[in-house]
């Protein structure tokens, strides 16, 4: 097809119509507006959000911890082995509550030997940021005597443990870039665009302007064509500018043709969602809440596939992909193709008149 034909194609000319009237479409534009802020200034962004996805990977202030009870020298050894803590013995439970409740200490942990278990109680202050850093230095408190006494009473086992791993450092920030800050980019412009092509059918169909469109004259498998290709073409459209930004802003993402491919094969699927519900409802406020619910229930259903499309893409990014990553790729296109195909199916088969 030449470039003039396809250009004078109605299709062509609905999808135009349809991108061209999202502009006005506030909440479209806010949206679009914060994943444009969120991977422009992602290398910024990473540090602020990382500290919500793991705060221990955030370098916290001291605290002091108040500790008590028959196991309160154990406890303050592993404790000098954590950076950022003062661990403070106390003679009882009751003088170091008196601390905590003073202010005196961040928080307490009371211990008690019971047939040779270390039983810990730990109180932190309630429902703050401060209990936040409290919990996570008391867990690598925790820890460190956990390892300690697994040291200590190793005589004591009748089987030779398994040998753990040799150790690796790894950062925080590599796994929330490509794990969370990645697929979340990529996944979000097909679920808004799926929503947008409810919001284009059900408008078209509440306001009477649907029929105007089949008096051009122009089939309804012509005027769903040309709706669907708007809303399918514009999410991999954006991915590939949310993957420059990154890109741009020092964060590598590898494979960007399977991600795209991966991305336009989301896209389709839920457009075809969106438009059938829209087809089916008739009304954009049903249609959105039964769209809302099919969209998170079949990517909630993804995590039966061998690869949820979240971790393909995370995999993709990062250049650890397997012959499953590219299989689950491919079956997500063939699939879209599929359904698509299905679709059109359908709509050959509804009565316009019924609009």
């Amino acid at each position: 097809m030449a470039l003039s034909d396809l250009l004078s194609d109605p299709r062509t000319a609905i999808a135009r119509r349809d991108l061209a009237s999202l502009s006005r479409e506030k909440t479209i534009v806010l949206a679009l507006l914060i994943q444009l802020f969120v991977a422009a200034f992602s290398s910024f962004l990473v540090v602020g959000l990382t500290s919500l996805y793991d705060p221990g990977s955030v370098e916290a202030g001291g605290i002091d911890v108040g500790v008590s009870g028959d196991a309160a020298t154990e406890l303050q050894q592993a404790a000098a082995t954590v950076d950022g803590v003062d661990a403070v013995r106390y003679g009882s439970s009751e003088t170091a509550m008196a601390a905590f409740q003073s202010g005196g200490v961040a928080a307490v942990l009371e211990t008690r030997t019971v047939n040779g278990t270390i039983d810990v109680t730990a109180s932190v202050p309630d429902g703050s940021i401060r209990s936040t850093l409290a919990i996570v230095q008391i867990r690598s408190i925790l820890e460190a005597l956990e390892r300690t006494e697994r040291i200590d009473r190793v005589a004591w086992l009748d089987q030779q443990p398994v040998p753990l791993p040799p150790g690796a450092s790894a950062s925080p920030y590599f796994g929330f870039t490509y794990t969370i800050l990645v697929p979340l980019l990529l996944f979000l412009p097909p679920f808004i665009s799926g929503s947008i092509a409810v919001d284009a059918i059900t408008e078209e169909i509440e306001r009477g302007t649907l029929e105007l469109l089949r008096v051009a004259p122009v089939t309804l498998t012509e005027i769903v064509d040309g709706k669907a290709l708007g809303m399918a073409v514009i999410a991999p459209l954006q991915a590939l500018l949310w993957i420059a930004l990154l890109t741009f802003n020092g964060i590598a993402v590898r494979n960007v043709p399977w991600l795209l491919a991966l991305v336009a094969a989301a896209s389709v699927l839920v457009v075809v969602v969106g438009v059938v519900l829209g087809l089916l409802a008739a009304r954009r406020r049903q249609a959105q809440l039964l769209y809302s619910i099919l969209v998170l229930g079949l990517f909630s259903a993804m995590a039966l596939l061998p690869e949820h499309p979240a971790t393909v893409a995370a995999k993709l990014a990062v250049g650890s992909q397997t012959a499953v990553t590219t299989a689950t790729v491919v079956g997500l296109v063939v699939g879209a193709v599929a359904v698509y195909a299905g679709m059109r199916r359908y709509v050959r088969t509804i009565d316009p008149e019924r609009y």
